[in-house]
């Protein structure tokens, strides 16, 4: 049976992945002067942590590769201060809700939803949290729209800090992160999205360094100790990321689910594009 906290997480996530998907937030960031998609990417991830180095941003994401980061940190904080970066963000994010939703976007159940994952997004302890403890110390928009945007990422960014805990506590580093998960889905790491602009022999070694730890086996494929890792990961994510939705009572977590159904639905349809 699936946890609540996976079956949240499938609502919730299309409605923070506009951030990356859809065209108005990254034109928004750019009308700032940054240069390209990933400038805007950094400067607007990163901006709830304030001017902090590269360094610390690396740690925090856990897998970018090795000089990802600093390519746009700090040197984007020239271009906008990250307070600048934050209202760019949501600006562009809540328009393309506002343009994949339509009608959606105005309904009394997105005002509830937007209440009610509120409740949920900020009562959850920040303890070990970073990002999810940075986004919690920024105001909370009163427009529903804007509001429900902002919760979806402070669950996502909740979650994300318990994944990379468990990512941690199973000894898998940022780039044997994206390796797992690839091969985990029957894909070639190589022809992943997130590192398959590595130098081969870099992407090469990390496969090689999973096999000598036996996570994969002589045909590079996942062995059933690194699938077994994968699926550990996966449900101590799942317990990590319950916390906010033990703050709301039964009913209201029934009724945010049916709010949350049609609007992730619509979402879905468009790739949150």
């Amino acid at each position: 049976m699936e946890s609540t906290a996976r079956r949240l997480h499938r609502l919730v996530e299309p409605i923070h992945l506009v951030a990356y998907m859809s065209e108005e937030p990254t034109e928004a960031l750019m009308a700032l002067g940054h240069r390209n998609y990933w400038d805007g990417y950094f400067a607007g991830r990163a901006a709830p942590l304030g001017r902090v180095p590269a360094e610390v941003v690396h740690a925090i994401f856990y897998n970018f590769a090795d000089g990802e980061v600093a390519r746009h940190i700090p040197r984007v904080w020239d271009t906008a201060t990250p307070e600048a970066a934050l209202a760019a963000r949501e600006q562009g994010c809540v328009a393309a809700l506002r343009r994949i939703l339509g009608d959606l976007a105005d309904s009394p159940g997105l005002a509830r939803a937007a209440d009610l994952a509120t409740k949920a997004a900020t009562s959850a302890p920040t303890e070990g949290r970073i990002l999810y403890a940075g986004l919690r110390a920024l105001p909370v928009p009163e427009e529903p729209v804007a509001k429900l945007w902002h919760a979806a990422t402070l669950l996502r960014e909740h979650r994300g800090d318990g994944h990379i805990a468990a990512l941690v506590a199973a000894g898998i580093g940022g780039t044997e992160a994206h390796v797992l998960h690839a091969l985990f889905d029957d894909m070639p790491a190589e022809k992943f999205g997130r590192v398959h602009h590595l130098p081969a022999a870099q992407l090469a070694a990390v496969v090689d360094g999973m096999r000598a730890r036996g996570l994969v086996d002589d045909s590079g494929w996942l062995s059933d100790l690194g699938r077994k890792t994968k699926e550990q990961i996966e449900s101590l994510t799942d317990d990590l990321a319950a916390p906010p939705y033990d703050g709301l009572e039964p009913n209201e977590l029934d009724q945010l689910i049916a709010d949350l159904e049609p609007i992730s639905a619509t979402l879905d349809a468009a790739g949150s594009r």
